[in-house]
């Protein structure tokens, strides 16, 4: 599969370590050297404003979907590529992955934890194939790596859920992984 759309999943915070907010820049601007458009939250805040933001900077084609209650809470971006206001959040999640190609999950809370569930499973059902690449910046995803192994040990999901997701330690091994 040839990646022209990357949907980027993070947080509307800026989490406690620096280091999320230099990944997600680094990754914005990655995407726009790659010609790949990013697809996001459509949110000027947190770790999605930095992404968004890096990727205009270097030029880049950007596409955000946001539902309408979240409009002033999120600081809808407007200024982007492609800017739609969904009814709800649902729509807005099914939007955001029928546009990509690819999927990246920086740092983030229950939303992005949300997002991240939801395509897995998705992928699980067969209802898509699109790579899907966890960017582990400073080890966040370590814990919820190791209660996705445990859900495996303990039964509740067949070891092939595991393969259904990379894991990269940097935004640079994320690029690489999505150039196959």
């Amino acid at each position: 599969m040839s990646v022209k759309s990357v949907c980027v999943y993070c947080g509307s915070r800026a989490g406690a370590m620096p280091a999320y907010a230099q990944a997600a820049r680094t990754l914005g601007a990655a995407l726009a050297t790659e010609g790949w458009r990013l697809v996001y939250g459509a949110g000027d805040v947190g770790l999605m404003g930095e992404v968004a933001r890096a990727a205009q900077t270097a030029g880049g084609d950007t596409f955000g979907v946001i539902p309408a209650h979240l409009v002033a809470w999120e600081v809808g971006k407007t200024d982007l590529t492609r800017y739609i206001v969904t009814e709800t959040m649902h729509e807005r999640k099914k939007v955001m992955l029928m546009n990509a190609d690819a999927v990246v999950v920086l740092p983030g809370g229950a939303g992005s934890l949300d997002e991240l569930f939801e395509v897995l499973t998705w992928a699980q059902l067969g209802l898509h194939a699109k790579p899907i690449v966890i960017l582990n910046v400073e080890g966040y995803w370590d814990p919820l790596l190791r209660l996705i192994d445990h859900v495996i040990d303990q039964g509740f999901a067949d070891a092939s859920l595991a393969g259904l997701f990379q894991v990269a330690a940097a935004p640079e091994d994320t690029i690489a992984l999505l150039r196959g």
